[in-house]
């Protein structure tokens, strides 16, 4: 059993920025694909960014260049730098960790980009 800690997000103007941070329970974390992903109030859950063990890394069209996931296997932990926000950023952001047929989430975070 994996647990994913998320801790960040909370409400930022337009153009801001936020990072979240997810942190694994577990060594093994570096062998898990972590990715990022948001629900939006009314539409299905999306992938934002995901990176493999090997720091491979792919993002969504609608943040590449402004989001930027990034890794630490020392501390288990997954990052997701969001800059220049827009309102339509806004939504609840959750972390998934991904090893073969097992998947871990986090327990969401709230992200608001409202003026």
């Amino acid at each position: 059993q994996v647990q994913l800690v998320q801790s960040g997000g909370g409400l930022v103007q337009p153009g801001g920025s936020l990072r979240l941070s997810c942190a694994a329970s577990r060594s093994i974390f570096s062998r898990y694909t972590m990715g990022w992903y948001r629900q939006a109030p009314g539409k299905q859950r999306e992938l934002v960014a995901d990176i493999t063990s090997s720091g491979t890394t792919n993002y969504a069209d609608s943040v590449r260049g402004r989001f930027t996931i990034s890794r630490d296997n020392a501390k288990n932990t997954v990052y997701l730098q969001m800059n220049s926000l827009k309102p339509e950023d806004t939504a609840v952001y959750y972390c998934k960790a991904r090893f073969s047929t097992l998947a871990y989430w986090g327990q969401g975070t709230q992200v608001t980009v409202s003026s």
